[in-house]
């Protein structure tokens, strides 16, 4: 049987995230985020979404809570490590309680996806036993070991609709390989009903075939190629961060969070996000000079 081309672009991608459902975003702080198809879920108006993000969250995340896609948030921290140690949007919006974080740490994240990924409905978990863990999150209870009758806590299962991930390359057909390690997407995929992976270059079966060692995701639902789809983040083997576009973002978005000034961060929206239709629209609004530099390490 031929194999089928699982390639799509950003826009098609994009259009198989709907409202109300839990998509899950790969990456890691300022590295390795799918932003070709987070700045199309923006374009299409997607709203009501719970969002698992990587445990550690950053901007991505962050642009999507202050454009109003985001209902609830699960990850253990949130933020642009020394760009903004907590990030502007999610703090605004908890401040004002138009976000729901669901509260759990690193251990309870991964806890939640391998119950998922095992298709349990929860994970027994020791840590966090005496701390006010199952009072912030009602989620997770506390239940005696039925073997040993010490206490234990239940992590439910958290299941994304979809897993939306970035890496370095695929071939056509749903193979995938990162380039470093992957942070915890491997995870997401595996808890996810499906996933999309977004990827720098397809590269031939062959190429895939030579290294399999390499492939860190298979059977994925679809390829979306995004040259320098990551930006402004960094993508390891590509580019690094964009530290000036960065800054930009973290100044628009602060004007909000500290003194209520929601003007700079719509600039910020129209700029990058709304008016570029595409993909290689918001590549042309960065500008080649800029996208060229960010290969000198």
């Amino acid at each position: 049987m031929e194999r089928r081309s699982l390639v799509l672009d950003e826009q098609e991608a994009a259009s198989w995230i709907r409202d109300g459902m839990t998509i899950a975003i790969g990456g890691f702080i300022n590295s390795s985020h799918p932003m070709a198809i987070v700045r199309q879920i923006i374009r299409r108006g997607v709203k009501n979404l719970t969002v698992v993000g990587p445990a550690s969250g950053g901007l991505d995340l962050d642009l999507l809570i202050g454009a109003g896609c985001v209902r609830r948030l699960v990850t253990a921290y949130m933020g642009g490590e020394h760009y903004c140690p907590v990030a502007p949007m999610f703090r605004a919006a908890v401040e004002r309680g138009e976000l729901d974080v669901w509260e759990c740490d690193e251990g309870m994240y991964y806890c939640a996806l391998r119950a998922a990924a095992q298709r349990l409905p929860f994970t027994p978990w020791k840590a966090g036993i005496g701390t006010s863990f199952p009072e912030v999150n009602p989620d997770i209870k506390v239940f005696s070991d039925p073997i040993t009758g010490e206490p234990l806590l239940a992590i439910p299962a958290i299941k994304p609709d979809i897993a939306i991930i970035y890496a370095a390359h695929a071939d056509p057909y749903g193979n995938v390989q990162h380039i470093g390690t992957g942070f915890g997407d491997r995870a997401l995929w595996r808890a996810a009903d499906r996933t999309i992976v977004q990827v720098e270059r397809i590269i031939p079966n062959e190429e895939v075939r030579k290294n399999p060692l390499a492939t860190s995701l298979y059977g994925v639902d679809a390829i979306v190629r995004a040259p320098y789809g990551s930006h402004p983040f960094a993508a390891p083997g590509y580019y690094i961060e964009d530290a000036e576009h960065l800054r930009e973002y973290v100044a628009a978005a602060t004007a909000y969070a500290k003194h209520g000034d929601r003007g700079p961060f719509e600039a910020y929206l129209r700029k990058y996000v709304l008016d570029p239709e595409t993909h290689a629209d918001y590549l042309e609004v960065i500008g080649i000079k800029r996208l060229i530099s960010l290969h000198e390490y």
